[in-house]
């Protein structure tokens, strides 16, 4: 590779390169690992954190809503877990603090993973090897939802996804990313995306308005932050997305409604800046974003711990109320 290259790292530019995690307690994030990927922390026995930010899928499930308990249908579009500890607050409307906040909402809730904490921690403490584990780990006889959640979300902050092209590029390898990525971040910067897609994440570090220059129609009852406050000032007011492999986590937008990234840049730049772009400009910018693809997570799949004879039974079909 030519010295050329390798130029002088990109500076004052509104996005930074991602940071590989840092691992302080080995222990602690493998048995959030473990965690994670267990099916027995639903009422059924079959969804886990893992079913709807699949690893093995850019950290989403690739549906326009997820699957919950008994078959139902979520009611908005499952967020990336990857790099979800750089946003300032966690789901679409920012109702959860933290990533540890977050990790209990799925597991109590009806229509996703339809158990309770309670019976959750009691599939737990049910098994020797996890009792033992939250032993060593957190030095109590007693397991408790907050180090169940605690441990998930150590997990979870290790799920970064580094050295992607564009951090090659930003760190000074000019030759990391083409010429129509170059392009097309020019031209992310020119139109403004920048103001809502930057930092580390390229998002994730505030809430805006969707529609502001023409509405946005959607068939979705998703209210964004009003849902929470009940003013209508906060009306499709959602948490910017992060755009790191945002190739991956189709179909995009809290409904779920485009599945083309070309068709993702094109509504965006009309509704959030009142901009047309022309197919050249939507391939250059399409090939930036696709330049924000880092290293995915890998790790070997945990092997899980066996249910015993006091271990609660799961329930995978209920039939549902008529």
């Amino acid at each position: 590779m030519s010295v050329a290259a390798f130029a002088a790292p990109q500076k004052n530019e509104p996005i930074q390169p991602i940071e590989p995690a840092v691992v302080t307690d080995a222990a602690k994030v493998e048995l959030g690992k473990q965690l994670f990927f267990d099916p027995r922390l639903s009422k059924s026995g079959f969804i886990s954190c893992n079913s709807c930010h699949n690893l093995s899928m850019g950290g989403s499930d690739n549906l326009p809503s997820s699957i919950g308990h008994n078959w139902q249908e979520g009611p908005i579009n499952s967020p990336t877990v990857l790099n979800s500890s750089l946003n300032l607050a966690q789901f679409w409307d920012g109702r959860a603090a933290d990533l540890q906040e977050q990790a209990g909402g799925p597991i109590a809730n009806p229509m996703e993973m339809g158990f309770t904490h309670d019976l959750a921690v009691g599939v737990l403490a049910s098994i020797p090897q996890y009792v033992q584990s939250f032993q060593d780990v957190y030095n109590t006889d007693t397991i408790t939802i907050n180090e169940v959640t605690d441990a998930i979300a150590e997990f979870e902050k290790t799920l970064v996804t580094p050295n992607a092209p564009f951090d090659q590029w930003l760190q000074g390898n000019d030759d990391a990313i083409s010429a129509d990525a170059k392009a097309g971040y020019k031209l992310f910067k020119e139109v403004g995306c920048t103001a809502c897609h930057n930092g580390p994440a390229v998002g994730g570090n505030s809430f805006q308005k969707m529609g502001l220059f023409e509405e946005y129609v959607t068939d979705n009852p998703a209210e964004g932050v009003a849902g929470l406050t009940g003013d209508d000032l906060d009306r499709f007011k959602f948490k910017v997305p992060t755009l790191r492999n945002v190739e991956l986590t189709y179909p995009y937008f809290h409904d779920g409604a485009y599945w083309n990234l070309e068709e993702a840049v094109d509504v965006m730049a009309r509704l959030q800046l009142g901009r047309k772009l022309d197919e050249e400009q939507i391939s250059q910018m399409t090939a930036f974003l696709k330049s924000l693809t880092g290293e995915q997570p890998s790790f070997a799949v945990p092997m899980l711990p066996p249910s015993t004879a006091a271990t609660p039974r799961p329930v995978p079909f209920e039939k549902l109320a008529e």
